[in-house]
């Protein structure tokens, strides 16, 4: 490789060439199989060569093909995707030849391939006259060796070269300003010609055709920024779209932000959802689709498309393009935008928040319905007769509170089932403070089924959740619920609904507050050391009791027995920042999609299990254990076309090749398998095989996997927000399994949770561990967009979980920014930094392993309290030192570790 040299010897401090005009005669370039001398600017014609010149320049002769010619060795100033200009000056001489053809070409020297040759770019040359040639060129890959040539004149016509330059422009095609190479900065757009300028120069079309353009529809489609836009056109399929490869240009573990201007045309389709996606393949081939971003796009204007991405590992090749609109629709694009994503704003800390407080006026409804007003048709009253204590959860989190009024909302005349008593709070709400919601409900008769009953939020039209039940009879129900607020609205109401038109609703007592999480840290604290704590005596034999008083013992927690564990995808573990923190932080993995029936085989009879088997072999390397996830999904829209294609046969069929498939394959490498995700809001298999269906998969799964233990799992169970979950109909559902003796092992809970509540939590985990199984919280994330908000929520599921005895484990839904389900969960950041929301979970880790040091006392005792988990104890005495081991397990009576010294 050539050496690097300084800007300042070039004379153009972006020409990646060194000693482009030769005015270091021929050093640093490299003659092909021929011969040649430099003439300088002031020696005038030599050797019969008359060439007006006011530079120095190079004459290549004695060549006897006509690939020889004069070379550079560039290997160390190129790097790949980024477009490199050549701007050549170029003659030629021979005593027939009147013209000639000069090319540039690029010799690329691979490890294990043959040497490939790149052309670059050609120019005709008069005799007796100076052309330029001009040609750019990128690479995809990075060669072993790259060699920058001029040649192509006929054998015996010697090649005039005047000043080679090859600037390396940005891929915004800006000229670059580094002088060691290409290098991309954080403000650079890595898109090529990203608003058309250039016409369609780097746009492909993915299996359609794209257009340039000025105007559309008359005139009334125009470019909102720049002169053209491109049109996707012809699409047949879903994924069909304009694309551009950036292979070379993203970097591995770097975020980027993609952001286009977008909008579709045609089909009769006035909006459809506009899709940015990654497509990767890797270098052994693996194909990889990442999604960016997806927008509801119309066509009347330009909406802003606009996501993040990052690659994990190494790759072959990477494009982005955009898909989404039905066959027949266009997609438009007026600019494309990929950067290097920026930093995020550091978070604040919440400060001034008046806990347990109120923000509802006139709740106890003492100034009749002073401060409320009617939403919608309906007829407000006050009436008495209602409970006089706040809700039991409300109690937990208030602490000591003021008795009730015994005074209610009366609401009827009702036309619709969002009619309801409703008040204006805008002005009471603080951003990213967490409000509980609770109150008492009734409805009147008239109804021979289950009401619900919600309040909500419209926060500027949006609808917030912040607490439902289902009221049945003529009584009063608790209601609760949260709900957080993290962008400023201009009006938030909140109102109370649900029932059918015509029926009665009846509130009292509605309190939203917000929740003084810290305070119930403190409880929790005092609870954990209750359930999870163990008396220990270590009791000394072997050593004379003179030395006790000088005998030290120092005790540390190696390992916790409480299972914390991540989800983990294939593209992930390419990621060794990625890994390392896996295998440090974590004992237990689930895989997102890798195990699951869509993926495993999504064509009848075509079987994919690479992408688990190497999950497997990660976790089995690292000692990680390994829930299965899932074996069936119950919900219609996680079931791939060709099952539901089938007849009931042939559905049962499919049915037991999946379950003799999967569970024969990995027989005793998954310690929990879900066997049937998501039975409460689902029912695809149920509703084509039979109730007993579900029954028989759990049975089917245990005589096939005997060791494993099976699961159900679904989401919202935890919250307080959903009917359709709640923990009574999940109890109900486990009852129904367990009467048709399927032998369910474990319950899961996914834990997918905005804003927790720690009693409304901890009041769903009473409830489900009655049945005395496991319970795991199977999918946890929490979601704030202000980090130190996210590590409370975090903190208030984690410290729920180990305070509760039903509780076994908790899976995080993942951990890493970019790699999750959800915006904003992420505990590390996409570039490797540990957030406040990491930095909690990593406390919380450490305050659970036990650490203790003393003396021995006179009995050769030493005793204290500590988790369950794995110990090293080393004991100093006077005259020597000893280390020893042990696991601490639950148990109601102190252990009793004999260490004999």
């Amino acid at each position: 490789m050539a050496e690097r040299i300084s800007s300042a010897s070039w004379s153009n401090a972006s020409n990646i060439l060194m000693n482009h005009d030769f005015s270091d005669g021929l050093n640093y370039w490299y003659l092909n199989c021929c011969n040649g001398y430099v003439i300088s600017a002031s020696a005038g014609d030599q050797g019969g060569i008359s060439m007006d010149s006011d530079q120095n320049y190079t004459v290549i002769t004695e060549r006897n093909e006509c690939w020889q010619g004069l070379g550079q060795d560039i290997t160390d100033r190129i790097s790949i995707g980024f477009t490199y200009t050549v701007s050549a000056f170029v003659g030629v001489s021979g005593p027939s030849q009147e013209s000639a053809e000069v090319k540039a070409t690029l010799k690329l020297e691979y490890d294990d391939s043959a040497t490939q040759y790149l052309f670059i770019g050609r120019t005709s040359v008069v005799k007796g006259s100076w052309e330029k040639l001009e040609a750019t060129f990128s690479l995809s890959t990075v060669p072993n060796r790259a060699v920058f040539y001029l040649e192509g004149p006929a054998p015996g016509v010697d090649l005039l070269i005047k000043s080679v330059v090859i600037n390396c422009s940005s891929p915004n095609n800006k000229k670059a300003t580094h002088t060691e190479g290409c290098v991309s900065t954080e403000d650079e757009n890595i898109i090529i010609n990203p608003q058309f300028e250039d016409g369609l120069n780097n746009w492909f079309g993915r299996s359609c055709k794209i257009v340039l353009t000025d105007s559309m529809a008359n005139g009334k489609i125009v470019p909102k920024f720049g002169k053209f836009f491109a049109s996707a056109a012809e699409r047949t399929q879903a994924w069909n779209g304009i694309q551009q490869e950036i292979t070379g240009r993203v970097q591995r573990k770097l975020a980027y932000e993609m952001t286009a201007l977008v909008r579709i045309y045609g089909n009769n389709v006035t909006s459809a959802d506009v899709k940015a996606t990654l497509w990767v393949q890797t270098p052994d081939l693996r194909e990889q689709y990442i999604g960016i971003a997806n927008v509801q796009a119309t066509d009347t204007d330009w909406v802003t498309l606009q996501g993040k991405f990052l690659l994990n590992g190494s790759s072959s090749k990477v494009v982005l393009y955009l898909e989404g609109p039905p066959p027949g629709t266009d997609i438009l694009v007026n600019t494309l935008v990929v950067k290097h994503a920026a930093k995020a704003t550091p978070s604040t800390p919440l400060n001034n928040v008046a806990f347990g407080v109120n923000i509802i006026e006139n709740s106890n409804l003492l100034d009749d319905t002073s401060g409320w007003f009617t939403l919608g048709d309906c007829t407000l009253t006050v009436k008495t007769e209602s409970p006089l204590i706040v809700p039991p959860i409300a109690r937990d989190s208030l602490g000591r509170h003021e008795t009730l009024s015994g005074h209610y909302l009366l609401v009827t005349n009702r036309a619709q089932t969002w009619n309801g008593p409703a008040q204006v709070i805008t002005e009471k709400l603080k951003l990213f403070v967490t409000y509980q919601v609770s109150a008492w409900v009734r409805i009147g008769s008239g109804s021979n089924r289950q009401q619900n009953v919600n309040v909500a939020i419209s926060a500027d039209n949006r609808w917030i959740n912040g607490g439902q039940t289902e009221v049945s009879d003529n009584r009063w129900h608790d209601l609760n619920g949260s709900f957080r607020i993290e962008k400023q609205p201009s009006k938030v109401t909140v109102y109370i609904q649900g029932p059918a038109s015509g029926i009665d609703l009846m509130v009292a007592g509605l309190q939203i507050f917000p929740v003084d999480r810290q305070a119930r840290f403190t409880y929790l604290k005092t609870q954990t050391d209750k359930i999870r704590k163990r008396e220990v005596t270590l009791k000394f034999s072997g050593l004379d009791s003179s030395s006790y008083p000088n005998t030290t013992v120092n005790v540390t927690q190696t390992r916790n027995d409480f299972q914390i564990g991540t989800c983990i995808s294939r593209s992930n573990i390419d990621n060794e920042d990625f890994v390392n923190f896996l295998v440090k932080h974590f004992n237990w993995a689930v895989f997102r999609n890798e195990l699951t029936w869509e993926v495993t085989e999504p064509q009848k009879g075509i079987l994919n299990y690479k992408d688990a088997d190497d999950l497997l072999s990660l976790c089995q390397k690292y000692n990680i254990q390994t829930r299965g996830h899932c074996i069936f999904w119950e919900m219609d829209k996680s079931v791939q076309q060709w099952i539901k294609s089938l007849n009931k046969k042939d559905l049962m069929t499919a049915v037991q090749n999946r379950l003799t498939g999967l569970l024969t394959r990995y027989k005793g490498k998954f310690n929990h398998y879900d066997v049937n995700n998501e039975m409460l809001h689902g029912s695809f298999y149920q509703d084509r095989l039979g109730k007993d269906i579900r029954a028989n998969m759990f049975k089917t799964a245990h005589q096939l996997d005997s060791s494993a233990t099976l699961f159900v799992n679904d989401y919202h169970i935890e919250d307080g927000c959903d009917t359709t979950s709640c923990p009574e109909k999940y109890i109900q559902h486990i009852l129904d399994l367990l009467k048709q003796d399927a032998p369910v092992g474990g319950i899961g809970i996914q834990g997918h949770i905005n804003s927790p509540i720690g009693p409304i939590v901890h009041s769903s985990l009473d409830k489900l561990g009655v049945f005395g199984l496991p319970i795991w919280f199977t999918e946890l994330d929490v979601s704030s967009m202000n980090e130190h908000v996210r590590a409370d929520d975090l903190e208030v599921m984690l410290r729920e979980a180990y305070a509760h005895p039903a509780v076994e484990g908790i899976m995080l839904w993942g951990f890493w920014e970019l790699l999750m389900c959800r915006e904003n969960a992420h505990l590390v950041n996409a570039e490797g930094d540990i957030n406040e929301a990491g930095k909690r979970f990593l406390a919380l880790k450490q305050e659970w392993l036990s650490h203790t040091h003393g003396h021995v006392d006179e009995e050769g005792h030493f005793k204290f309290k500590g988790f369950y988990g794995t110990y090293d104890v080393e004991i100093v005495t006077p005259s020597k030192k000893i280390a020893k081991s042990f696991v601490l397990y639950k148990g109601d009576n102190s252990l009793v570790v004999p260490i004999n010294l």
